[in-house]
């Protein structure tokens, strides 16, 4: 395994990532099926990273999408401004008043407490990113100069929204290698995503092929095998035990199937309930494996937890730190995402810094 070598700033954009933003309902403590009440953020495993950037540590990020040009688009786009990423690749598409040709993603996401899991309903048949294809993004301007970005990140969720986004996925890969630009990729499996298209195996078919194109390889307890096919062994299904070294053996075996990752990343998750997980990450950089350990952290919103420590993760390596340290603050970014609500951090670096080192929880006043 290489080393990851990283644009310096004279790029317009420290990341751009490429993927769906939805519009998320928040019953808050309620349930979908009971609430008379929503809360609206905007979220999407891909765009929750680009804002982590932005927000927590300060970087210049964008995100690639479509909306549907109605209220509801420009809801999302309110959001997506407040929270300060880059807007200007965002594309407009004509709605023809009811959404038959295209339209806006909802996502009702309920976060769960204690022994009642979180749970999440997806509305985002159709929508405009969905019926995106190549040729709709200039990347070519994006990744060149006098554009270009020191990173570039998409993933799995993203790819599964239809045929063609996978195919956009592929260009834009390709752009980014062409100038120089290193690429992260979030397997992220959502069942509900692939099961009417051909399931486990069509992820994999999919997934396989975009691996091969990837700096930095980013998972969960699942997503390895759902995603790429690659068993860990002495897991059981619910995930009750994470043996590590059947982790690092796992990873390696994924280094191995694909010669081109530098860095992948498993975060290391224990649901004990919903509202007290286990939280922990093991990475192999350099043919080196980082491991760290699991403690218990109370969740307020686990949603937006894994994309969390992606944007950590990856604001190390752009800020040049030790692989070690990149790791941490990938943990530590993830577990201060989970303690607000919505898909997006709203923690500090400094409090990040903080969680690295050690800190309690005492009052700063």
């Amino acid at each position: 395994m290489t080393t990851i070598l990283i644009p310096d700033s004279s790029r317009r954009w420290d990341c751009v990532s490429l993927g769906e933003v939805m519009l998320r309902l928040d019953p808050g403590p309620s349930r979908i099926h009971t609430t008379r009440q929503f809360q609206v953020w905007e979220g999407g495993g891909e765009y929750n990273v680009a804002r982590g950037l932005r927000r927590c540590f300060g970087l210049r990020s964008a995100i690639a999408t479509a909306l549907a040009d109605n209220p509801v688009g420009r809801l999302v786009e309110d959001l997506i401004l407040q929270g300060g990423v880059d807007s200007s690749l965002l594309q407009w598409v004509p709605y023809d008043g009811v959404g038959r040709q295209a339209r806006n993603g909802l996502n009702f996401t309920e976060s769960g407490f204690g022994v009642r899991a979180a749970a999440g309903c997806s509305d985002r048949g159709h929508t405009a990113i969905s019926q995106m294809k190549p040729g709709d993004f200039d990347w070519e301007s994006i990744f060149a100069a006098p554009n270009g970005s020191r990173w570039f990140h998409t993933g799995g969720i993203f790819a599964a929204l239809s045929p063609s986004t996978a195919a956009v996925a592929t260009e834009a890969m390709d752009a980014a290698r062409l100038h120089q630009t290193p690429i992260s990729y979030d397997l992220n499996f959502r069942d509900s995503l692939w099961k009417s298209i051909g399931g486990k195996p069509k992820a994999q078919e999919v997934n396989c092929a975009l691996v091969r194109k990837v700096d930095m390889l980013l998972g969960n307890e699942e997503d390895f095998s759902a995603m790429l096919g690659v068993q860990i062994k002495g897991v059981s299904e619910d995930f009750a035990e994470l043996p590590i070294a059947a982790y690092e053996e796992m990873l390696r075996e994924v280094a191995a199937a694909y010669p081109n990752l530098k860095l992948i990343a498993s975060t290391l998750r224990i649901a004990h309930t919903a509202s007290c997980n286990a939280w922990g990450a093991i990475a192999l950089y350099e043919d080196q494996i980082v491991h760290v350990p699991q403690r218990d952290i109370d969740i307020y919103d686990r949603v937006g937890g894994g994309d969390s420590f992606a944007s950590g993760l990856i604001y190390g390596l752009l800020a040049g730190k030790p692989i070690d340290w990149a790791v941490r603050c990938g943990v530590a970014h993830g577990a201060l995402a989970m303690t607000t609500p919505g898909d997006t951090s709203m923690a500090t670096l400094a409090e990040v810094e903080r969680i690295i080192k050690g800190g309690s929880a005492r009052i700063a006043r």
